[in-house]
Formats: structure tokens, C-alpha cells, sequence
């Protein structure tokens, strides 16, 4: 899934002398003091660790609370979105906003601004959903599992700003079946009512013209019967 990296930290852990006897729980339990929040130095939320203790031996740090350290090798589960795609569940849907919740922790939202136009909002089966005016199987509603465009990510409340602008997000499940395959459809089936827009748009320009035409010549045969009239 994108925005999930593992990776591999040499980290140094600090532990009390009353935890001495117990130095694997305490180490443990500071590193799952990290979960589910953001660490600048991992440049994300820490989701899952691995801890592989390097040694056994502990370097004691002067002061007034001797601390000693710990050194160790882990694999980190680190979610760190960025500019990208994400997944989502829709939990919640408006007229003007779809909610989103991301692998069950962060929040997400998609303001009106940031849905493109090809979809609208209806209400079916006495529920709002976001249809696709291309594709009628193409529907965002509660519940669904949908791609979505990383904006921005507030480190404080662990909320994004997302978008669906582009062509690649929308409902997983129909993108699956179809995705990008589909896309120059999207793009013939748009450039086809163009087509007939301007060629209804010719027809009538046509029809205006030919009326006007007429117009004009019964208004010449008119004047061309009155010289007539009048000559005799």
C-alpha cells in the first residue's frame, strides 16, 4: 500500500536503573510508547516493530539519574504519507465533502473543490453517493474502499487533506476491473458529446441562417412586386 515503508533503524534506548532487571519488557515498552504517532525522525507514525537486541552490555550515562543505554537493531512498520496515492474507507458522505478513514487510524477528507467533475452527487436508495457521469457502475458511498490523492498531512492530528482529482483515484473496485484501461474511453466518450454539442451547435447556426434566408428573399420578391404593381 502506498505510504507504508519498512525499514531498518540502529537505535539507542535509554532505561532507568529500576528497570534493570527487566531490560527487554522496558525497552518494549518505550518503543510502543511511539506507536500511532508521529516521530520527525522516522518522518512518520510507527505502525509495528521488530527488536533484535545487538548486545547485552550497557553503557551507563553520567548525571544525577545514571541512566544506561541500549543499543538495538529494528524493523520498522513506518506509515508516512506524502504527495501520493493512499487507500481509504468512506465513513462518511456529504453533498460537499467525502470522509475517509486510513488502515483503521488516520482521518481523511476530500472537499467538494477537490472531486473532480465527473462526478456528482445523487442520493440512491435514500443515501448519498458520488456517481461518475462516464461510467453509471462507478460509485463512491459509505462504506467504500476508495484511491485518493495525498494533499497534505497535519503531524498533530494525524489528519489528511486528500483530492480526487486525478483520473487514477476513485472506487477500488471499479478501477480494479478497469483503472486505467478505461481511461481513453473516458476521454472518447467526452470528446463524442463535444461532438455532437458543436454539430448541434452548426445545425442550428445553419437552420438560423437558412431562415434568415428565406426571410430575405420573400422580402425581395415582395419589393419586386410592388415595382411591378406600381409600373403598370
Amino acid at each position: 500500500m502506498e505510504g507504508l515503508t519498512v525499514a531498518e533503524g540502529d537505535l539507542m534506548v535509554y532505561i532507568h536503573p529500576s528497570k534493570a532487571a527487566k531490560i527487554r519488557h522496558a525497552i518494549l515498552r518505550q518503543l510502543s510508547s511511539l506507536l500511532f504517532t508521529y516521530d520527525e525522525v522516522f518522518e512518520g507514525v510507527l505502525l509495528a516493530y521488530e527488536v533484535n537486541i545487538r548486545s547485552k552490555r550497557a553503557k551507563i550515562l553520567p548525571g544525577l539519574i545514571p541512566y544506561f543505554g541500549v543499543k538495538l537493531k529494528a524493523n520498522l512498520l513506518i506509515f508516512s504519507p506524502k504527495p501520493d496515492m493512499l487507500l481509504g474507507k468512506v465513513v462518511k458522505l456529504g453533498k460537499e465533502s467525502i470522509h475517509v478513514i486510513v488502515l483503521g487510524f488516520s482521518s481523511a477528507a476530500i472537499m467538494l473543490e477537490d472531486i473532480r467533475e465527473e462526478f456528482k452527487h445523487k442520493i440512491k436508495h435514500g443515501a448519498g453517493v458520488f456517481a461518475s457521469l462516464s461510467h453509471k457502475r462507478h460509485v463512491i458511498k459509505v462504506g467504500s474502499m476508495i484511491r485518493f490523492l495525498v494533499k497534505s498531512l497535519d503531524e498533530e492530528i494525524l489528519h489528511i487533506s486528500g483530492s480526487l482529482m486525478p483520473s487514477q483515484t476513485g472506487c477500488i473496485r471499479w478501477l480494479s476491473k478497469h483503472g486505467a484501461e478505461d481511461e481513453p474511453e473516458i476521454n472518447r466518450s467526452l470528446k463524442r458529446q463535444r461532438e455532437r454539442e458543436i454539430k448541434m451547435e452548426i445545425e442550428e447556426r445553419d437552420s438560423k441562417l437558412n431562415n434568415e434566408g428565406d426571410q430575405s428573399a420573400n422580402f425581395s420578391r415582395a419589393h419586386k412586386s410592388r415595382k411591378r404593381t406600381a409600373a403598370e
